[in-house]
């Protein structure tokens, strides 16, 4: 039986380099995974404030300012009862108002068979509606496209 010799192994250097490589072909996975396009009407102001939660907790965020909010909702599914300011696509997902970054987290990690998330109207106090007004408890809604909706969270 042959011992290895040095020149059999594989290098420090080496092995190293595979990993690097091996990260770099993940990442656009991961980042793409992460990219939030949120639609808003050019004249709303917590929409940029609920971009900025997202953005400290991780998500790269595109804005896009668009009159058209309406058509934005309906090709993206969302049911008019379940409606906010603004509309966002992360994940093959669609995120509806003022969702808390961590439920965005929950469902691109879990994955449900839902075609997406919303927090219904504006709530008081949920990410980009905080202010000097007590917070109002509220849920975050998911929603599919055969019109099943279920409480995903609730704050």
């Amino acid at each position: 039986m042959k011992l290895p010799t040095r020149s059999d192994r594989p290098s420090l250097r080496g092995l190293v380099a595979a990993a690097l490589l091996g990260l770099a072909t993940l990442a656009p996975a991961f980042a793409a995974e992460d990219e939030v396009v949120m639609y808003k009407d050019p004249n709303c102001g917590c929409c940029g404030k609920w971009a900025e939660h997202m953005r400290e907790h991780g998500f790269k965020v595109k804005e896009v300012a668009t009159t058209q909010m309406g058509v934005i909702k309906r090709d993206a599914g969302v049911p008019q009862a379940l409606g906010s300011c603004h509309t966002a696509k992360v994940g093959g997902y669609v995120v509806e108002g003022h969702v808390p970054a961590a439920d965005v987290r929950r469902m691109l990690t879990d994955k449900p068979a839902v075609s997406g998330i919303s927090a219904p109207g504006m709530p008081l106090g949920s990410p980009g509606m905080e202010g000097p007004y007590p917070a109002e408890r509220y849920d975050v809604v998911s929603f599919d496209g055969e019109g099943n909706t279920a409480v995903f969270a609730s704050h």
